[in-house]
């Protein structure tokens, strides 16, 4: 870790709605960045516990960044650190005091962003500390600040391509990059009062550039890597207090209280799920899980997604089958992972409870006579990122749990929603799988991968094979075979690469 470049980072803060909340946020030198928490949700009946979060600038600190304010004022020249932490500060000129009072468009935000990149390097630089060759920066956004970036990197009228190639990753927090619904129906594109218009599809199309009808509106388009660019996704609408509760209402259940689960990721892009509201003191900037996200992914080592390769999964007894003709069947995935020694933190967690689980219809996995589809719908259960500096000194091996539940539903009619089917009161398969993983020093080498089914019983852990299993599309992966006597049967593939 220690000869790993770090870049600076750039905080893009999201939607300021009012002119009050304009200058609430102007006032501030962290535009947000420096809210902490002192709670968090814990148990299924809502009970707070005390855990205190000091606020992502804080922790960015503590492991070696620094802001770039000195003495009252902002250094806009002369050299800086490469680990300096940036606020790009485009609602300054829409407050009175620092400007003409005008709320800056997405594309002028995009603009000024574009600018800044270009002069904190040449700040970055101007030591010798960093060859501007070497120079990179990272993006890290909050809600329509995450758009901002997009703009800045999708639309060609935005910006320089000078500036974009000097980008390295984005993260985004609860970022809705497939626009906004309230009550089923999206933003309409003539609301423009307090720039709501920004978060309609037609108008987003506009100011990232998407000029093709045929893709959709969460893709990057090609024009920045997917797999550089993480999707955090919060789960949890109840305490999102904005607007009195009405936001929530409006945004429904399966949503952070603004932001839709479904419309918080682009296509491609690793994301997580975490138990947390849109903003406010349970919000997911002010989160160790988004913490702990957000540095593994902009510093971490390797990266791990995992796939549930379905081989079988069990129908109830033939009495039941009786009862279930002309119904659809589907199944419920929840998965939640966690690293060693993780107490008060996951860093994903999809669960029904948190209305976050994976559906997958039978008909998405098996073909009518129960054969395996040839382009079955296999879950991807997570994307996440770990830290070899994190492993205990005289360990090589990183440890992390994966909690996997499958459940079985049924649907009552061809349209019924997902709040109106039956759920049987057992799981099909429910393990917590602990993983051991020690990755090769050659990247051309296997991984040495042990685990334990920890619920199964006290097992001692077992050799997952590595050596020659590949995937249809011949990316080499890990297996873990699942099975039990419930006739459940699949692969927990675990796709582990360096992460530069």
């Amino acid at each position: 870790m220690a000869d790993k470049p770090r870049y600076p980072i750039i905080y893009v803060r999201g939607y300021a709605m009012t002119k009050s909340e304009i200058t609430e946020t102007t006032s501030t030198p962290y535009m947000g960045l420096e809210l902490g928490s002192t709670k968090m949700r814990q148990a299924w009946n809502g009970k707070v516990s005390k855990v205190f979060f000091e606020s992502p600038i804080v922790r960015l600190m503590k492991e070696g960044y620094c802001d770039i304010y000195r003495y009252g004022l902002q250094l806009e020249s002369g050299p800086i650190p490469s680990q300096s932490i940036i606020i790009h500060r485009y609602y300054d000129v829409a407050d009175p005091d620092f400007g003409s009072g005008k709320v800056p468009t997405v594309i002028e935000a995009a603009k000024e962003l574009s600018d800044l990149i270009l002069r904190v390097r040449e700040q970055v630089c101007l030591d010798g500390q960093m060859k501007p060759e070497d120079f990179k920066v990272y993006l890290v956004a909050h809600s329509m600040g995450g758009l901002v970036c997009r703009c800045f990197l999708q639309n060609g009228a935005a910006g320089s391509n000078e500036a974009r190639k000097l980008v390295d990753k984005v993260f985004t927090y609860a970022t809705p990059h497939n626009g906004i619904e309230m009550a089923g129906i999206n933003v309409p594109g003539f609301f423009d009062l307090w720039d709501m218009d920004n978060f309609n599809r037609s108008e987003m199309r506009k100011y990232l550039g998407i000029k093709d009808k045929n893709v959709e509106v969460n893709s990057l388009d090609g024009k920045f890597d997917p797999k550089r660019f993480f999707c955090l996704v919060g789960t949890n609408s109840r305490d999102y207090d904005v607007a009195r509760g009405a936001s929530r209402l409006l945004a429904g259940e399966l949503s952070d209280g603004l932001v839709r689960i479904e419309n918080a990721y682009v296509t491609g892009a690793p994301r997580a799920h975490v138990h947390r509201s849109h903003s406010g003191a349970y919000g997911i900037v002010n989160s160790e899980e988004g913490f702990q996200n957000l540095y593994r992914f902009l510093f971490g080592d390797v990266s791990v997604d995992g796939v549930l390769a379905i081989e079988a999964l069990p129908l109830p007894p033939t009495t039941w089958l009786q009862k279930m003709l002309g119904t659809k069947i589907g199944y419920y995935f929840e998965v939640v992972v966690a690293t060693r020694g993780a107490l008060d933190f996951d860093l994903t967690r999809r669960t029904i409870a948190n209305n976050s689980a994976m559906l997958r219809l039978r008909s998405e996995i098996f073909e009518d006579d129960g054969t395996l589809k040839a382009d079955a719908r296999h879950p991807h259960l997570f994307s996440t990122f770990l830290d070899l500096s994190k492993r205990p000194p005289d360990s090589k091996e990183m440890m992390f749990t994966i909690q996997l539940w499958v459940s079985m539903i049924t649907y009552t009619g061809e349209d019924a929603p997902p709040d109106q089917h039956y759920v049987p009161g057992e799981y099909l398969f429910r393990d917590t799988i602990v993983v051991s993983a020690i990755p090769p020093s050659d990247k051309s080498a296997s991984w040495q991968v042990s685990f334990v089914l920890a619920d199964s019983g006290w097992s001692s852990a077992k050799r997952a094979p590595a050596d020659g299993m590949k995937d249809e599309q011949g990316k080499p992966y890990v297996a873990i075979p699942l099975e039990n006597k419930k006739g459940f049967k699949a692969t927990l593939r675990l796709y582990g690469s360096h992460w530069e």
